[in-house]
């Protein structure tokens, strides 16, 4: 398997809009205000959120970025995620499907959340080159994984984040690691 079916995450979220509790977790609402916490720059221009899921950290990145590109491969997570950020003029919430699909332009601010145990090595690989590729020089590429285990992750967290310290032209800026999950940010040179 290169990677979890799209139609996997659909039947998830039309069964429950927040299956992972994005909204009210204890451990989620810590994740995300830690990784807003360590983001090395205080304003970003442009951000690129792939997987964004219910818009919870998409909302959150919208307070320290210009414009924030979210997308998720579920069209109806991705609804869920416009209603959450409805009053947000500089987030666009989209539907596709990463690596395949990739947005134009660049971003000073990549964020790969929750979403990398969810491909194998290779589709991993190919997904950093892409974010690698179209941060801008000074960006910054934002890696959070859980380091649990889960019967639908191809990858574990720790695993993902050797794949994203082979990415070439980033420069590894800071890290954050405790029982639950890991940060680490790389800096486009």
């Amino acid at each position: 398997m290169t990677k979890v079916p799209v139609s996997d995450f659909e039947a998830r979220y039309r069964s429950d809009p927040d299956p992972w509790r994005f909204a009210d977790c204890e451990y989620e609402q810590r994740r995300y205000e830690i990784t807003m916490a360590t983001m090395p720059h205080r304003r970003y221009r442009r951000a690129f959120e792939p997987g964004c899921a219910t818009g919870e950290l998409t909302h959150r990145l919208a307070e320290r970025c210009d414009s924030v590109v979210a997308w998720d491969g579920s069209p109806t997570v991705v609804e869920h995620a416009r209603r959450r950020c409805a009053a947000l003029a500089n987030a666009e919430l989209d539907v596709g499907v990463v690596p395949d699909d990739w947005p134009t332009g660049h971003f000073d601010l990549v964020v790969l959340s929750e979403i990398g145990y969810y491909f194998d090595r290779c589709e991993l690989a190919r997904l950093a080159t892409l974010a690698g590729e179209t941060l801008e020089p000074g960006g910054t590429l934002l890696g959070v994984h859980w380091l649990g285990e889960s019967a639908d992750h191809v990858l574990h967290g720790d695993e993902v984040h050797d794949v994203l310290f082979g990415l070439e032209g980033v420069t590894h800026g800071g890290a954050y690691r405790d029982a639950g999950f890991r940060l680490d940010w790389w800096d486009r040179t």
